[in-house]
């Protein structure tokens, strides 16, 4: 019986150690004063289009579903983000016994910048900061038809490739993208 209590015991308080060790917050670790973002078309320097419309209204939507900073136009602004495509990358992966490849990883590279409106103070830059993924081919006999997390439902495929692999691809990269760029924002740790 005293063995079950000492359980019981070291049980309740590894429990009240976890609870009060946990670092979830829904709040911002941004400074106060920023309540508000505005988030200009990202450009686009890469070879590939149809690439920053899918990317702005990413970044746009991660800022309006976690509700942390209110999304504006840029008089009302505390903050703008800034960004910029820079590359567009598609290597083989892996390859088959006929040198073929048979899975293909997708880059998507940005740089972008946090400005304070008021000051016109750079909170911070990311020269260059990426969103990955990998596909099939068709050939591999594997099968790609999938997004992981919410790329299928949110972002629009992208078209301008010649497979649809690599369209759904490049959607998935570019959310991944958004979120990187969305956690730099709001979590600068």
């Amino acid at each position: 019986m005293k063995r079950h209590i000492t359980a019981i015991g070291f049980a309740g308080l590894a429990l009240l150690a976890g609870l009060s060790g946990c670092g979830y917050s829904t709040e911002s670790s941004l400074d106060p004063q920023y309540q508000s973002i505005f988030v200009p078309a990202f450009k686009n320097m890469s070879r590939e289009y149809d690439l920053q419309a899918p990317l702005t209204n990413a970044v746009i939507r991660k800022f309006i579903a976690d509700g942390r900073l209110h999304v504006t136009d840029e008089q009302d602004a505390d903050l703008i983000l800034e960004g910029v495509i820079l590359g567009y990358n598609l290597k083989g992966f892996t390859y088959d016994e006929d040198d073929e490849v048979t899975n293909y990883l997708v880059e998507v590279s940005a740089g972008a910048r946090l400005i304070d409106r008021k000051t016109g103070n750079t909170l911070w830059v990311e020269p260059r900061i990426s969103g990955n993924t990998s596909y099939y081919t068709r050939a591999s006999g594997q099968s790609s038809d999938r997004l992981r997390g919410n790329a299928d439902t949110f972002v629009p495929t992208v078209r301008s490739f010649s497979t649809e692999e690599e369209n759904r691809s490049a959607s998935e990269a570019l959310e991944r993208l958004a979120s990187a760029i969305f956690y730099r924002t709001v979590e600068p740790w």
